[in-house]
């Protein structure tokens, strides 16, 4: 017998637009419909010519029952329950990009069930918090991350605080904080005969910013240009470390009869 696992599914239909993510249900000859496996009780038909580039001899070549297949929303008719997909509108990089969330999902999920163990939740509670989650969030998972960025008080409102903790542990444990970059460059120049060695030690003055969280990289773009990259978990850190960096570098170069100023790059 096969294990239930917890899905939660959103309630009404799809944007225009919007990329989903289905399961085949019926192959016909003049299109497939598709079972939207994020959407409830919701089904959409690719029409024969949506399902690839070019003539088709076999819509069975292209698709087949139970595959799952990344589609685009071309249009949908809520009175009727009519949604159009297609499949060949769907870039690779839309491909990509829709499999890697479903799958984080799936994860968001799965720590949900955990929790509901945790804490002697059933499916029908757990599928409640999830609906809210949904409603609050673009996915289960993005409250995850939240947690795991700003702490269980921001899920406190949305799922009670026993199941905030209990998501902002698991998120803890299982997201790995994002880093944010901050960028520019030195115009940097000096005209004694060892020019490039004082820009060099110059340079070398931005390094010392780096520490435990911030990493400082300088990257040579032409004379008189060099970019510095900063990198930190957080964007105030980032920029912090940034700023001082920039001040000992133009101090530094100032110091040793050079010249220099600093352009910011845009994120």
């Amino acid at each position: 017998m096969k294990e239930k696992r917890l899905i939660i599914r959103r309630s009404g239909y799809p944007s225009k637009g919007e990329i989903v993510i289905g399961t085949v249900k019926r192959v016909l000859d003049f299109g497939a419909f598709v079972s939207l496996d994020e959407y409830e009780g919701r089904e959409g038909m690719v029409h024969i010519s949506e399902v690839a580039s070019g003539w088709i001899k076999d819509i069975r070549e292209h698709v087949k029952k139970g595959q799952k297949v990344i589609c685009k929303v071309l249009d949908i008719n809520p009175k009727r329950g009519h949604i159009d997909l297609s499949i060949k509108d769907v870039n690779e990089r839309q491909k990509r990009e829709k499999l890697q969330q479903w799958k984080n999902e799936m994860k968001a999920f799965k720590w949900l069930e955990i929790i509901g163990e945790r804490l002697n939740r059933d499916f029908g509670e757990l599928e409640k918090i999830g609906k809210k989650l949904l409603k609050e969030y673009d996915s289960v998972y993005s409250a995850f991350e939240d947690a795991a960025y700003e702490g269980y008080e921001v899920l406190t409102p949305v799922v009670g605080e026993e199941f905030a903790r209990e998501m902002a542990e698991i998120a803890r444990e299982n997201i790995k904080p994002k880093r944010v970059k901050v960028r520019g460059y030195f115009e940097l120049k000096s005209m004694a005969p060892d020019g490039v060695e004082r820009i060099k030690k110059a340079l070398l003055q931005a390094m010392k910013v780096a520490k435990s969280g911030i990493g400082i990289k300088i990257e040579y773009i032409g004379a008189p240009k060099y970019r510095i990259i900063v990198e930190a978990d957080e964007y105030k850190a980032a920029e912090n470390a940034l700023k001082k960096a920039m001040n000992n570098v133009l101090k530094e170069i100032k110091k040793l009869g050079g010249e220099g100023n600093f352009i910011r790059e845009a994120a």
